[in-house]
């Protein structure tokens, strides 16, 4: 289960993952607010994690509310704490420079989710606990959605009362062991980040260079004695390969270098407007697979008002329809007059089109 991945290679491709994702996003918005990082990514685990680290964060911070002069364990403090706390989290505004390590972290910690899952358990689940019961742990299921029902089980056989921090972690290994078959595999996971940035699995865990042949050195050919030298004979010298073989560092380096380069060739735009007609043209089976990243970040800020949640329901909805006459007056009757589309032309034509094109 638990396998040995390339550390840097993989903070390196998390990197370049959240610059990727940012640079989209932020070219047409100046901050994240807590609606849109719900569903900033395809990938659920990643904003799920986001969303843990950023209470994390805030815990940190409200227990440095200590002070001397003032009494914080009164009971209309703590509530009045406990209001604040309320209002602030629905108002969560994140700009660029803080938002994109947090990014990276998440997605990071989403792949040792699955590569080494005992140890992001405890540092996910266990560490950070005041007293480690059952009840808090299942509190922090609401921030995991990959195998959910794994964890849901280990924890349904872990007894009522205070838990030891080790033992729960060591029982945790034991019972990954036994179900190791059902645990999301590496493959898996990949096929979700491939969607928005090729990574093979190559990429991420150490390749040991296969070992040089041995060099048999050569028997020292007998010289006539007429001919002997009178200097001492030379020291040998070992014997090595002509060509060295590439470390596995430098091969893996080489070979994202080239990927990452591939894909921004992919993602610039395109000088022959042939190519972009016909793949405008081109039938598609579901608005929500289809739509792009950095159009869906349009069409969220541009049409929804920043609302994820009311533009995944439109989308929904849209998919629904039968009939592409009955889409299209959804979206310039209902919703145009809904949201005000009157000075979005653009981006409702956008809509519009590949409303055409699910139906051509």
């Amino acid at each position: 289960m638990e396998h040995k991945y390339n550390q840097l290679n993989l903070e390196r491709y998390s990197n370049n993952l959240a610059k990727l994702l940012c640079d989209r996003y932020f070219a047409i918005a100046p901050t994240v607010n807590g609606q849109q990082l719900i569903g900033f990514t395809p990938v659920k685990q990643v904003n799920l994690f986001m969303i843990k680290e950023l209470l994390l964060r805030w815990n940190q911070e409200m227990a440095n509310l200590k002070s001397p002069f003032f009494d914080f364990e009164n009971e209309e403090v703590k509530e009045a704490l406990i209001q604040f706390m309320n209002v602030l989290s629905r108002k969560i505004l994140i700009k660029r420079p803080h938002f994109e390590p947090l990014l990276a972290k998440a997605i990071t910690d989403t792949f040792k989710w699955v590569l080494e899952p005992v140890a992001a358990f405890e540092e996910k689940l266990l560490q950070n606990q005041d007293a480690l019961t059952v009840a808090k742990l299942q509190s922090n299921l609401k921030y995991i959605t990959l195998n959910k029902e794994l964890i849901q089980d280990f924890l349904d056989h872990l007894s009522e009362g205070a838990l030891n921090q080790t033992a729960v972690r060591n029982d945790f290994g034991t019972y990954l062991a036994s179900r190791k078959a059902e645990w999301t595999t590496v493959a898996q996971i990949l096929e979700e980040f491939n969607r928005l940035l090729p990574i093979q699995q190559s990429d991420l865990f150490d390749q040991q260079p296969a070992p040089a042949a041995p060099v048999t050195p050569k028997a020292p050919q007998p010289t006539p004695a007429t001919f002997a030298p009178s200097v001492p004979p030379r020291t040998a010298v070992s014997a090595e390969p002509l060509h060295k073989p590439i470390s596995a560092e430098n091969s893996l380096n080489n070979k994202f270098k080239a990927e990452t380069s591939t894909l921004n060739d992919r993602l610039a735009p395109k000088s022959a407007p042939t190519l972009i007609d016909n793949q405008m043209g081109k039938k598609i089976e579901s608005l929500k697979d289809s739509i792009s990243i950095n159009q869906r970040f349009g069409f969220i800020n541009e049409l929804f008002n920043g609302e994820n949640l009311q533009y995944y329901n439109a989308i929904k909805v849209l998919d629904e329809f039968k009939d592409a006459d009955l889409a299209k007056n959804y979206v310039t009757k209902d919703l145009a007059s809904r949201y005000d589309w009157s000075k979005k032309e653009e981006h409702v034509n956008k809509l519009l089109r590949l409303i055409e094109r699910k139906f051509a």
